[in-house]
């Protein structure tokens, strides 16, 4: 199969999908009442948080083979109890909301920032040493913040393997950048991570966060770039004579394919002009507001990902070994999360009095003002496991829900808010989209990266106490 093909045949569905929103539709409000619900609706999620966990441990080579209809068996467990019980109108407004408001954006998004960035080619042989390990991770966690955690990670997980491809320890520098480069990093703008971009689009200031949050992130890299020196350093000190390198030596280092990065500012474009653009034209499917100016920026994205498949020359596509698998895998684990976690928000949505009432109540003091650190940890926290962009709205709703008040008088909790859903996204594999895809690459590239469990004791060791030391120096 050709790669023209096999992106035909991978963009397709999502085309099909995005059909719905230019039909004339019968209105059904997408919004329901979590408050009535029992836990038990969290189930599906949970399995399918236990299968990415436990089936690549306990059958790989089924999970391998089947993980897109595992993914979809726990989607259909909510969906069709939930329009038995509840109405298949409300359950079709809910599927819809969630393929047309969240899924299908923010897979189109994802598969801009994995086209664009596997079409540029870093040409040179790059040395895995200490220092050079440790700079093209300083070097992604600024650009995380200007091209995205996705883009970043897209653009450096490449050269960053090939450049430690004959070295024995590989793991802890993927392991590392996750921290770095799939997350913190992308902290200070809304461009870097999801949650971030909501916030501008209810109101926050496209500056606020590298104001406000700027000492944070520079505390958390500072100390994991100090780590992993540390640490790089003890494994190549280790393995004395290093093995014959598969990549040939070139003279000097120059980039391929480098009018994507044209593309690159593109996406930045339409990503902004989204959220600045206000227009009083949109479209209402069940219940869900589709917005000119986000059909404006699908569209875009849709083009700029086709225009780079076709300007990529096919040797730079073929020496990045360049391939949708790492984005199948994303595109239908997510699509699975994205439907299980329907019941999960809207329980949390609910407040105090719903569900899952004592974890909105644990982020209020006694005096009724919010307390910053319960709210970097509730929302750190649930971000590790469920999507970081919706709980990053619940807390942000929790905390009052106006941007102007959070900016200001509550800028302590915003901070926290935001911090706890782009920092603690790194806790988990599932917590942050770039994380599975750097994973998926790393071990199509033969790197054994650690199981789900395995990751969350690098996360836990690390990141954990790093995260109780902010808090009480940032936090309190």
């Amino acid at each position: 199969m050709t790669l023209s093909h096999a992106s035909t045949r991978f963009l397709r569905p999502l085309a099909t999908a995005a059909l719905p929103t230019l039909l004339p539709v019968t209105a059904f409000a997408a919004d329901f009442d979590g408050g009535s619900l029992s836990p038990w609706w969290g189930l599906p999620f949970a399995g399918i948080l236990l299968s990415i966990a436990l089936m690549p441990l306990l059958a790989p080579s089924f999970w391998h083979h089947h993980y897109g209809k595992v993914s979809a068996a726990w989607a259909l467990a909510f969906l069709l109890p939930f329009a038995a019980l509840h109405g298949a109108g409300l359950a079709g407004a809910q599927l819809l909301h969630a393929l047309l408001a969240e899924y299908i954006p923010f897979i189109l998004l994802l598969t801009a920032l994995f086209v664009v960035a596997g079409g540029i080619h870093i040409r040179g042989n790059l040395r895995g040493t200490p220092g050079l390990n440790t700079g093209i991770l300083a070097i992604g966690a600024l650009l995380a913040s200007l091209m995205g955690t996705t883009g970043a990670s897209m653009l450096l997980i490449r050269p960053l393997i090939r450049a430690n491809d004959n070295r024995r320890h590989q793991v802890h520098v993927i392991v590392f950048f996750i921290f770095i480069v799939s997350n913190v990093g992308g902290s200070l703008t809304p461009l870097g991570d999801p949650p971030l971009f909501l916030g501008f689009l209810k109101g926050v200031q496209f500056f606020w966060t590298a104001r406000n949050i700027l000492p944070e992130t520079l505390f958390i890299v500072g100390v994991l770039l100090a780590l992993f020196h540390v640490l790089d350093r003890w494994y190549y000190g280790k393995e004395d004579a290093l093995p014959f390198d598969p990549t040939p030596d070139t003279r000097g280092i120059r980039f391929e394919g480098a009018a994507n990065f044209w593309l690159l500012g593109g996406i930045v474009f339409l990503v902004l002009l989204s959220g600045i653009w206000k227009s009083p034209v949109g479209f209402d499917l069940h219940g869900t507001e589709l917005g000119l100016p986000g059909l404006v920026r699908d569209a875009g994205l849709i083009a700029i990902t086709l225009l780079s498949l076709r300007i990529t020359a096919p040797q730079v596509h073929a020496d990045n070994q360049f391939g949708w698998a790492p984005m199948a895998e994303v595109a239908k684990l997510f699509a699975g999360i994205f439907l299980t976690i329907i019941p999960v928000i809207a329980m949390l949505k609910a407040g105090v009095h719903g569900p899952f009432g004592a974890v909105v109540s644990a982020v209020t003091r006694p005096d009724g003002q919010p307390d910053p650190a319960m709210y970097f940890w509730a929302t750190g926290v649930l971000s590790s496991f469920l999507d970081n962009a919706p709980t990053y709205l619940v807390f942000f709703n929790t905390a009052g829900g106006d941007a102007q008040v959070l900016m200001t008088t509550h800028a302590p909790t915003l901070v926290a808010i935001s911090a706890g859903a782009v920092f603690m996204g790194a806790n988990t594999y599932i917590g942050n989209a770039p994380n599975l895809m750097v994973k998926a690459i790393a071990e199509s590239r033969g790197v054994r990266m650690p199981s789900f469990f395995g990751y969350m004791m690098w996360s836990g060791a690390i990141l954990v106490p790093l995260f109780i030391l902010s808090t009480f120096i940032f936090f309190r």
